[in-house]
């Protein structure tokens, strides 16, 4: 329980904070302490006199039932995690800017579009999608095949679509298409458009994220980040990545549309 306790406060802030709330707010709706009509993304609770804003962020904090509650957590924390710590998020607070981004394109596209009402399966799929753009030509075991670790997002939405059918699978696709809308606007445009670059952290939450970020330390003249992990340390996160796709079909084949609550 005490290694548990440590790795969960080692972790980014980031990464941590909407695991333990999605981890809070699963727990009472599945429990049945709250109604799930409460938490989801409702259009006309939200854009009214007096919004229910706390709907902005709740259809994002609210994993499946049974099987699905574990590893919504899992893969919430652990790739979550990587890419708070990953190169791309060098910046204290590059993470959450993109959290806010990706969240708010799934909300547009899922939401007000699709007419979805929970959305954490689409941010995880977003989250891996990028995990896997950053990682390519590496390997990743999807059940007990080896595949490009690439065509990773793409072969557990073909998952979804076998288990779920077209809506379900159009809803996590929605977070394939915010997280490349973000690769396209911070790297690809930029690099290879010789365009700009607006996403950018502000110095504001740059300095805010500096005080609670692991990865940075402390100096009497000034903040510096820790070193990356050594070749072998990340050899054995490369090994370490390649087996969880081993056990997906109870999360992703039982997720549905995000329709399935007691408090419809």
């Amino acid at each position: 329980m005490d290694q548990v306790q440590a790795a969960f406060w080692a972790a980014p802030p980031v990464s941590r904070t909407i695991t333990a709330l999605t981890l809070v707010q699963s727990v009472l709706v599945h429990g049945g302490v709250l109604s799930g009509y409460n938490v989801v993304f409702l259009p006309s609770h939200v854009f009214k006199l007096l919004p229910q804003i706390w709907r902005l962020a709740t259809p994002f904090l609210l994993t499946g039932p049974k099987l699905s509650f574990f590893f919504d957590l899992y893969f919430m924390f652990h790739y979550g995690s990587q890419l708070e710590n990953s190169a791309r998020f060098s910046q204290p607070g590059d993470f959450f800017i993109y959290l806010i981004f990706v969240a708010f394109s799934i909300m547009l596209t899922a939401g007000c579009f699709l007419g979805g009402m929970v959305f954490t399966s689409a941010l995880i799929l977003a989250f891996i999608y990028t995990m896997a753009q950053d990682n390519r030509g590496k390997r990743a075991m999807l059940w007990f095949i080896e595949i490009p670790m690439e065509y990773l997002p793409w072969a557990m939405l073909v998952i979804t679509l076998v288990m779920s059918g077209w809506h379900g699978a159009l809803m996590e696709a929605t977070g394939i298409a915010a997280a490349h809308l973000y690769d396209f606007l911070t790297r690809i445009y930029p690099t290879f458009g010789g365009g700009r670059n607006y996403l950018t952290t502000p110095a504001a939450v740059q300095r805010f994220f500096a005080r609670h970020n692991p990865r940075l330390g402390s100096r009497g003249y000034g903040t510096a980040f820790r070193p990356q992990a050594s070749q072998s340390q990340s050899s054995q996160n490369s090994q370490s990545t390649r087996g969880w796709t081993s056990s997906i079909q109870n999360p992703w084949g039982g997720r549905g549309t995000g329709r399935r609550l007691g408090g419809d």
